[in-house]
């Protein structure tokens, strides 16, 4: 079975936010402990920073749904949380980072490719 458009283009926007996540030296090597990802709040917030839960949460379980052409979930809203949580890395210019956020989000709200 092939991958539909929207997986497609899920998978090439979460490369993406990887790529800007990587350029801002918000990516890491390391994961984190056991108990961090025992967490049972909401993106884990009492345990990880949130670029932290994308990385080692969200961008892994969307790749998991990609990989095993499974239904994609049909209401997300990290652009909204990653405006609060990112605007405190100042001087850290996050904008390109908030953008591919907010295509992830509209990839899996309306089902559509976004407009390039």
């Amino acid at each position: 079975m092939s991958l539909t458009a929207q997986h497609h283009e899920l998978l090439e926007r979460l490369q993406a936010l990887e790529a800007e996540m990587r350029a801002l030296d918000l990516w890491s090597t390391v994961p984190p402990s056991a108990e961090a990802m025992a967490s049972t709040m909401p993106f884990m917030y009492d345990t990880l920073e949130f670029h932290q839960w994308l990385q080692w949460v969200f961008v892994p379980r969307l790749n998991a749904l990609i990989d095993a052409h499974s239904p994609l979930p049909g209401n997300c809203n990290t652009h909204a949380l990653g405006e609060h949580e990112f605007g405190r890395l100042a001087p850290l210019d996050c904008s390109r980072l908030l953008a591919s956020l907010q295509q992830i989000d509209r990839v899996l709200n309306t089902g559509h490719v976004p407009d390039a």
